[in-house]
């Protein structure tokens, strides 16, 4: 455990600390408007699920956190067996909310499987995009694919749109760390934009969801206008602690859009700040990848951070109605379960990848003693 304290940023643990307090927190404020809204008898009824799930979460965090980078993969693999397992039954035995079939209930928990295998695939794609690079007859960029493809697959199934969108960008920032040509990159880009705008025909809900942002006069935006209406009430310091109102009309004020009820309560300074914390997560993230010297450390600690900071990005930037509208959790903040176990996961893994030891780190950047792609 003292080595594991040494070793480990704990710039990265105080931030990471700092986001599970304010979702705890917020919990406290948007539980009772949630639980009155679902006739839910308990007032703090989701404020106590997130106290939970959030200590089991440190303890996901910090004990994956100690494994070495061997460890790391096989974890990956285990994890990304038994969630494409899961998904795969989905359709067959899966909880259907809101047109979707994208959970299943485990005694009396509801788990969301494309949760946990987002970190395990940037973890075994980076895996085998290193192997390709080591030219002894391994397919690694056919292997990397054909996980990426199943995994998209299954999502689209269910459907979701979103985590589709968010596992690619992951993936595409794992290609590119793998120091493939520029040419590779930018035709998965081209795929990719094909793909996602493809969705918009292929899929009701994401035309609609479209059609509401580009044209808000003509259709139904009641949530988002009511998390515009909290975010500019708040101003710079906030109602206070507790005395938000409009929470009490955005049905997902405990989950998709706890944003806005941290904005209306606290403000736009704290708003700011808790932005400034996410983007502190990813960029020391991300520099301290860039330092390892190991090419499957490198490559998948940046996925990792990547998909941590694309998540955060998504989902406040659907409450600021940048973006058409996508469920998609706060990580550490939103209420649920399996967001608070899966993001804490994927943390630890990056944790693990980055920590201090004897070779990790390398004064050159990037991946240029290992090679690129031929």
């Amino acid at each position: 455990m003292g080595v594991w304290w040494w070793t480990t940023d704990r710039w990265m643990l105080g931030a990471v600390a700092a986001l599970i307090a304010v979702g705890v927190l917020m919990s406290f404020a948007a539980s009772p408007a949630a639980a009155a809204r679902l006739n839910i008898g308990d007032p703090f009824h989701f404020a106590v699920r997130q106290c939970v799930f959030a200590v089991a979460g440190a303890g996901i965090l910090i004990a994956t956190s100690m494994l070495d980078g061997r460890g790391v993969r096989r974890a990956a693999f285990f994890v990304y067996l038994i969630a494409i397992a899961i998904m795969i039954a989905l359709p067959f035995m899966g909880h259907s909310a809101k047109g979707a079939t994208r959970w299943i209930s485990i005694a009396g928990f509801t788990l969301q499987p494309s949760e946990f295998m987002k970190p395990a695939l940037i973890v075994l794609v980076s895996w085998m995009f290193s192997e390709g690079q080591k030219g002894q007859g391994v397919p690694g960029v056919s292997i990397a694919f054909a996980l990426y493809f199943l995994s998209v697959g299954l999502l689209l199934i269910q459907p979701d749109v979103g985590q589709t969108v968010l596992i690619t960008v992951a993936f595409g920032a794992a290609f590119w760390m793998a120091g493939v040509p520029l040419s590779w990159v930018m035709l998965l880009g081209g795929v990719a934009v094909v793909g996602l705008s493809s969705t918009y025909f292929l899929f009701p809900h994401v035309a609609s969801r479209v059609d509401r942002f580009l044209s808000p006069e003509r259709a139904d935006t009641f949530q988002v206008d009511r998390a515009a209406e909290a975010i500019a009430g708040g101003g710079l310091f906030g109602r206070g602690p507790g005395e938000g109102v409009l929470k009490k009309n955005i049905p997902d004020a405990h989950t998709d859009f706890i944003y806005s009820v941290a904005a209306e309560e606290y403000g736009l300074i704290f708003s700011l700040l808790l932005i400034s914390v996410f983007s502190f997560i990813v960029v020391r993230g991300l520099y301290k990848s860039m330092k390892l010297s190991d090419p499957f450390e490198q490559v998948a600690a940046a996925g990792l951070f990547v998909l941590v900071g694309q998540q955060a990005f998504i989902n406040i930037a659907v409450n600021l109605n940048m973006i058409p509208t996508k469920g998609m959790t706060l990580p550490f903040i939103s209420s649920g379960g399996s967001s608070m176990l899966a993001i804490s996961l994927t943390l630890g893994m990056a944790l693990a990848l980055t920590r201090r030891r004897p070779g990790a780190y390398s004064q050159t950047e990037g991946l240029a003693k290992a090679g690129a792609f031929a």
